[in-house]
């Protein structure tokens, strides 16, 4: 990466923060600035980056893309900078590292919780709250929470992983704390976990996450984009923001085909992460606005 977004100083105030005066990190987000969490149009464009808490450094053919935590940070600073980006969603780590830096006045905050289920670990079914817990992000100010819930119907970690998923869906209602639901149907292929990103197993892990917990009344879907969306939304009445994936896919065609899908009922928006972060040609600025166009048309 050249030179950066952020100036050397910011970094310098980061790191002093965290060694003399951890407790600025807790006021500043009690104090920040906070907005609705839809206006205008009704849609919203959420930054991911709660992908390195789960051992998931990759982006493309680069297994070690998000190491750097500068150069991620930095990345987000040009992200959040852009018109049109609504918000962020990360692990406490992230988000505390921007709030330190300044940079979540008048954005939305989206808190990562599970992040135990460890990529190519063996017990990587057994998907643990190992974030956020509903209370914290309450007691902080964070705006929605989001879980991964990947279901494998071989695994018998699926089963503790539902439970947990359940009762934080129970706890973000009881707190009227909207909660973002990811879900999957997955299984082992040559020692890895694989979705299945056919219509039908998106379908079906719609269906298995939307009973999940004792109240539905704050539940979004974050969905990926895949064949025959119309049938896919079709599964749902709950507000859904359609999922970037990996980068490496060709930018048109990912562009293409979320335009396609942000037209369908139901959809609210986009959160995406290493697609946008770590485009092929580096313009973080370029790619950010491409698809901050497509779910906001009027900027």
């Amino acid at each position: 990466m050249g030179p950066r977004f952020l100036a050397p100083e910011a970094f310098e105030r980061l790191r002093d923060v965290r060694a003399s005066s951890p407790r600025t990190i807790r006021d500043t987000l009690a104090s920040r600035r906070r907005r609705e969490l839809l206006r205008g149009d009704g849609r919203l464009f959420i930054v991911a980056a709660d992908h390195p808490a789960r051992g998931a450094l990759a982006v493309g053919q680069n297994p070690v893309a998000m190491a750097d935590r500068y150069e991620l940070l930095d990345r987000l600073a040009i992200a959040l900078s852009r018109p049109g980006v609504d918000g962020v969603l990360g692990t406490p780590d992230i988000i505390d590292d921007l709030a330190a830096l300044g940079l979540l006045d008048d954005k939305i905050i989206v808190g990562s919780m599970n992040r135990g289920g460890l990529r190519g670990a063996s017990f990587e079914m057994d998907d643990r709250m190992t974030a956020y817990d509903v209370p914290r992000m309450v007691e902080a100010g964070i705006d929605v929470a989001k879980t991964l819930i990947r279901v494998n119907l071989d695994d018998a970690g699926t089963a503790a992983t539902l439970a947990a998923m359940a009762d934080a869906v129970t706890q973000a209602a009881a707190a009227e704390l909207p909660i973002m639901l990811e879900p999957f149907l997955s299984r082992w292929v040559d020692g890895r976990i694989v979705n299945d990103l056919s219509p039908e197993a998106v379908i079906l892990s719609i269906a298995i996450a939307s009973g999940l917990g004792a109240s539905s009344a704050y539940t979004w879907m974050k969905l990926p984009v895949v064949d025959d969306m119309e049938r896919v939304m079709a599964a749902t009445t709950m507000p859904t923001l359609l999922l970037g994936g990996d980068s490496g896919v060709d930018p048109d065609e990912t562009f293409a085909a979320w335009e396609d899908a942000l037209s369908l009922p139901g959809v609210r928006g986009l959160t995406v992460g290493r697609t946008l972060l770590y485009p092929p040609d580096g313009n973080v600025a370029a790619a950010v606005d491409i698809a901050a166009g497509l779910v906001h048309p009027s900027l």
